[in-house]
């Protein structure tokens, strides 16, 4: 029979198992939230989710009024909302400020229309800031894609006010990783966008 565990072990390991807890607690307490727009949010939240400091990416809906709206809506171009992506990142590996450089590389800034082969209102690029500090670091990271590599190219880019992010469906969510019957992988080669992103940025 084995010996009964003395009061100071059971102690020790309930000690233990509450500060874990509350480690576990105080990190998700630290995490914060970004939401950018830029096209088919299938690849936007597949390239985020390959960001070092990023935690999840999740695809959905955001700048419209109409509550919860469906891919069928929002796609009709009805709704006002954009695609959209949340990601949800650690400060303290990366900053919003590094994030938001990240964002542009995904993107054509310049894209009044859409993005690659995705026209349409619901796939203009878009940045919501939450913060004013968030509103002033993007002003200065556009200031400087003005004064440097976009020299002479109009930013189409909207930056507007952090709004309501409706999550999609759920057959949307990390369609990329996922990618029943190959269909991602058709898309991306079909859409144009890595060529065009090639094109905007090389040399850049």
């Amino acid at each position: 029979m084995n010996p009964r565990p003395s009061r100071p072990v059971i102690l020790a390991a309930s000690v233990a198992a509450l500060v874990a807890m509350f480690s576990s607690v105080s990190a998700q307490s630290r995490l914060e939230t970004a939401v950018f727009a830029g096209g088919c949010f299938w690849t936007m939240e597949h390239s985020f989710e390959d960001v070092p400091g990023v935690v999840r990416a999740v695809s959905g809906y955001a700048g419209g009024a109409q509550p919860n709206p469906s891919y069928e809506q929002v796609s009709s171009e009805t709704t006002g909302h954009l695609e959209a992506v949340s990601v949800t990142y650690d400060p303290g590996r990366i900053s919003y400020a590094a994030l938001v450089e990240r964002y542009w590389r995904m993107i054509d800034p310049t894209d009044d229309g859409g993005m690659a082969c995705d026209r349409g209102s619901s796939y203009h690029s878009a940045i919501f800031v939450a913060s004013s500090e968030q509103r002033a670091i993007v002003a200065q990271s556009e200031d400087r894609l003005r004064a440097g590599p976009l020299r002479g190219h109009p930013i189409a880019t909207y930056i507007r006010p952090a709004a309501r992010f409706w999550p999609a469906e759920a057959y949307h969510q990390h369609f990329a990783t996922r990618d029943p019957g190959g269909r991602y992988s058709a898309y991306r080669a079909g859409c144009g966008r890595d060529a065009v992103l090639r094109a905007l940025w090389a040399g850049r």
